[in-house]
């Protein structure tokens, strides 16, 4: 029969199964392919913490969920339209998030007895009154990969690894995609095994042909969604890791310096480390140190040397860094610190997002420790707040906390790639050999930004003491002296809040400069707060969007604009940590909006809250 086709202006799809089913690289692929065909999309990659659960178990559920359309794309969207779920487990741990009404694909093949134990099912929920609320399509997928790839000569094992790209190729005819990418994608990875290589696309194209030619239900319908509309220019898709690294790497140039990255593995900070390691040819070096106290010592000595010495990690390994990030202060050495969030308090959830370390970056180190602290929104945004850190970093010689969180890193879109001819050098000099009868201070100071000298090593009349014992003023020399250390201290100070008069001031992204409510967010909670808001308005509502980079300092004008809103929300994936930061700065009676589950904020979740607050 020939498959009814019908336009939608988006969709939301989650593939879920074990975690040695691919569902990662699936979702990636239809990435590829939808980015390719022009919408704007967003994705969500969902995995467990465990290196290797036991396989059939909830532990090891992974998923990838997208959102995509022929409009603007914020947010994974709050439910999935259609759901693949590879096993029971993926089942069970997913079905709750399918909205009411969608569609859901299972691979019944692997609703196995034994998996179904696994799972903590009793019986099968296949054809129960659990699936009334859903449009389900059975298929057993396992045997239909087996078939499509049995020519191929590989073993029962490696031929139901290719299942993934049978249910890939039927989801992409679901979704009018092309296959051709995915093939050369595979025919590259595969290159030095063509047997593989040659099954997978097998699997992928029966998938497509199943969808073309299988006499299904009338619920089993193809679907097109069309191209958005987007400002012309070069684009590619880019997750905020990559954005990030790229970002330093510019930030770099831009300032003519060499960057060192001093890091330790930890998730979901490990793929920063990743991408710089690959980028030796512009002048990047890596360290993988023993562990995170060596690996920030290794990127201020580098800054010492002359170098941008750039430290990655996630809260566990921050905290740890801490005392060296003094050291740093201390010399008034620059340093980009980059915290990659995730669920805590300890080891917490390791592959799950949270915003909690705010308070950790404002005020956790010993002494008074200021910093500039900053925060990404999204994965395209990664790039220009690298940049961002990299040159408060250098210009006002102090260590720079970069915030961002796991799903920012792990998350995907659309990013225009920038002219880079556009962007303006912050070129650093760095002390030069003083003139005869001059005397070297290491403490000489920028009138207006407060920034000491940058002499480094080998450079003759400029040799100087560096250490976390306080300075003299005047001299670089060691000092005790309690009116030298008020001093120096209310220097340091006097440098960071300097800041807030060289950072722009804050903008409203939605709504009015005052008004009857101000969402106010930070980092990777744009998303949806924009929708929210943008929806609230259409409906009539007086709102607005704040949306704050700069956490510390803050924006100049901050203070002044959330006093022109009746009430505020700040909805955050913390127990209040903003809320607090604004109480104690402005004296505003701010709402919090809580949520610490180790996932993203949903649009409704807004939503319901901005039509309470409203309501009172």
């Amino acid at each position: 029969m020939v498959s009814e086709v019908q336009v939608l202006e988006s969709a939301v799809v989650r593939f879920a199964g074990d975690s040695g089913d691919g569902m990662q690289l699936t979702g990636s692929q239809f990435t590829s392919s939808t980015a390719l065909s022009g919408s704007d999309l967003a994705t969500f990659p969902d995995f467990p913490a465990e290196i290797r659960a036991p396989v059939g178990t909830t532990f090891g559920v992974s998923a990838f969920q997208i959102n995509f359309g022929a409009k603007s794309i914020k947010t994974v969207g709050d439910s999935p339209d259609v759901l693949v779920a590879m096993n029971p487990a993926a089942l069970k741990v997913n079905l709750k998030n399918l909205r009411s009404g969608g569609l859901l694909v299972v691979d019944s093949g692997a609703f196995t007895k034994r998996n179904l134990q696994k799972a903590g099912y009793e019986e099968t929920p296949l054809g129960t009154p659990m699936m009334d609320d859903y449009q389900v399509i059975d298929l057993d997928i396992s045997r239909m990969t087996l078939e499509a790839v049995k020519e191929h000569g590989l073993g029962n094992k490696e031929a139901l690894r290719c299942k993934n790209m049978w249910t890939l190729g039927m989801v992409l005819w679901m979704f009018s995609r092309k296959r051709e990418p995915i093939t050369k994608w595979l025919d590259k990875k595969f290159a030095k095994l063509p047997a593989v290589a040659a099954a997978n696309i097998a699997a992928l194209n029966a998938g497509h042909a199943f969808g073309e030619t299988a006499e299904l239900s009338a619920t089993f319908k193809r679907y097109q969604i069309g191209a958005t509309t987007s400002e012309p220019g070069l684009y590619r898709t880019v997750t905020g890791s990559q954005a990030l690294s790229w970002g330093i790497v510019q930030g770099g140039q831009l300032a003519d310096l060499n960057v060192v990255l001093g890091s330790y593995p930890i998730t979901p900070a490990s793929s920063i480390l990743h991408a710089l390691s690959g980028m030796k040819e512009l002048g990047v070096v890596t360290f993988q140190a023993e562990d995170e106290i060596a690996a920030i010592c290794a990127a201020i000595g580098a800054s010492f040397a002359g170098s941008l010495g750039v430290t990655s990690s996630s809260g566990p390994g921050i905290a740890l860094k801490m005392e060296a990030m003094g050291l740093a202060i201390s010399t008034e050495l620059p340093l980009v610190v980059i915290n990659s969030q995730r669920g805590g308090p300890s080891t917490g959830l390791p592959t799950k997002t949270e915003q909690s370390d705010l308070y950790q970056a404002i005020y956790g180190r010993n002494g008074d420790a200021p910093i500039p602290v900053i925060s990404t929104r999204s994965p395209g945004d990664c790039f220009e707040v690298a940049i961002e850190a990299v040159r408060l970093a250098v210009k006002y010689m102090t260590p720079v906390m970069l915030l961002t969180d796991g799903f920012t890193a792990n998350a995907a879109e659309p990013w225009m790639l920038p002219d880079l001819d556009a962007l303006v050098p912050f070129k650093v000099e760095h002390a030069k050999t003083p003139a005869e009868g001059e005397t070297f201070s290491p403490y000489k100071r920028d009138e207006k930004t407060l920034a000491r000298n940058w002499a480094i090593p080998g450079n003759v009349g400029t040799e100087h003491r560096i250490g976390g014992i306080e300075k003299d003023f005047d001299t670089g020399h060691i000092s005790y002296d309690s009116d030298n250390h008020q001093r120096m201290t209310d220097t340091r100070q006097a440098k960071i809040d300097g800041i807030a008069n060289d950072i722009p001031l804050q903008a409203v992204e939605q709504g009015n400069t005052s008004g009857k409510l101000a969402v106010v967010g930070w980092g990777s909670t744009f998303g949806p707060i924009s929708e929210a808001v943008r929806i609230a308005r259409s409906d009539g509502h007086d709102a607005s969007h704040i949306h704050i980079r700069y956490l510390h300092p803050f924006p100049s004008n901050l203070g002044e604009l959330l006093a022109g809103y009746d009430s505020i929300i700040v909805p955050e994936m913390n127990t209040g940590q903003l809320k607090t930061v604004l109480r104690d700065k402005f004296l505003i009676d701010a709402k919090p909006l809580n949520k610490v589950s180790g996932l993203p904020f949903k649009i409704q979740e807004i939503l319901d809250a901005i039509h309470s607050d409203i309501a009172e």
